[in-house]
């Protein structure tokens, strides 16, 4: 079979995405691709593993021609409060370095799949029930990036028949990798303290309402989503998928069911905090449930209990 090549790896989305192809398809059929960040082991072992800069056609040209590369998960980018820190290597790394995936793409025959984001939308979008198809008009640089990567897409598929497909993440959630600079890491954040001391101070407001999803379901959408039926999908690039929908207030209450003697406190950073106000409260997935079947599996309670049993082995502590 051709080969599946994952770019982003090392991240937080792309380690656990690896060693579920490897599982799923052979580990030899997939490669995975990070920049600089040190695989763990088990990545490094059990499969191919190359160093490549996304944005270096060449380079990415010369992995694709030697494993024979017929699928593309593209999940190398800078996350939203990195970009605002870093807009122009935030425009580089996502919107150029998806463009060396797409013309790649097209002169291969690859599928590829571009996560966007939640990020994609704006305060002019409406926040309740966000459509799939409404107005997109992001004030992150991250957002920006995700327009751009979701049209791109489109283009490639319209003008040159490439298979693009790709869904709009909301803020995901993992025992496995950390965090890496988004605006919805807070999610990850208040399990590892709530184990290791009890308490946690939060950037984002007690009453700030998004759309999460616990890492299973995350991947669980990318293969289902590059193994649907292409005559099925009407939207290809761009499905909103959603899977539970809290603040931060509501997290906490369920860590405490677990953890009585857990206490969060607030203190707000402004330009994480000015992300989140921007993007919806929530998002109509709707499309994605009718063109592929998307039914995720894990809500708020079945999270929490998962993200503790697995964390507590993880740090080695007990609750």
């Amino acid at each position: 079979m051709k080969k599946i090549l994952v770019t982003g790896a090392v991240g937080q989305i792309g380690s656990e995405l690896t060693m579920t192809l490897r599982k799923r398809y052979g580990a030899e059929n997939v490669v995975a691709a990070g920049r600089k960040t040190k695989p763990s082991a088990e990545l490094r072992d059990s499969g191919p593993f190359e160093f490549i800069e996304v944005t270096d056609y060449d380079a990415v040209n010369a992995v694709v021609k030697k494993y024979d590369v017929g699928t593309i998960y593209h999940l190398a980018a800078i996350l939203s409060a990195v970009g605002e820190a870093k807009p122009q290597l935030a425009w580089k790394v996502n919107v150029d370095g998806v463009m060396v995936m797409l013309e790649l793409s097209r002169e291969y025959g690859c599928a590829l799949m571009v996560p966007s984001s939640i990020g994609a939308f704006g305060p002019s979008t409406p926040k309740d029930g966000t459509p799939q198809d409404t107005i997109q008009r992001p004030t992150s640089m991250y957002g920006v990036t995700k327009v751009s990567g979701e049209i791109l897409c489109d283009y490639y598929y319209t003008k040159y028949g490439v298979d693009t497909r790709g869904l709009r993440y909301p803020g995901l959630i993992s025992h496995v990798a950390l965090p890496g600079g988004g605006t919805t890491d807070y999610a990850v954040d208040i399990y590892y303290k709530a184990l290791e001391d009890k308490k946690y101070e939060c950037f984002l407001s007690e009453d700030t309402r998004m759309d999460m999803m616990y890492m299973p379901d995350a991947i669980d959408a990318a293969i289902d989503l590059m193994e649907a039926d292409p005559s099925n999908l009407e939207h290809r690039n761009a499905f909103n998928v959603t899977a539970m929908n809290f603040t931060p207030k509501e997290i906490a209450q369920s860590v405490k069911k677990v953890i009585p003697d857990f206490e969060i406190s607030y203190k707000i950073d402004p330009v994480r905090q000015g992300i989140a106000d921007s993007w919806p409260n929530s998002m109509d997935d709707s499309a994605a449930r009718k063109e592929w079947g998307w039914d995720p599996k894990f809500g708020l309670e079945k999270m929490t209990e998962d993200m503790l049993k697995n964390l507590s082995k993880k740090l080695n502590i007990n609750y």
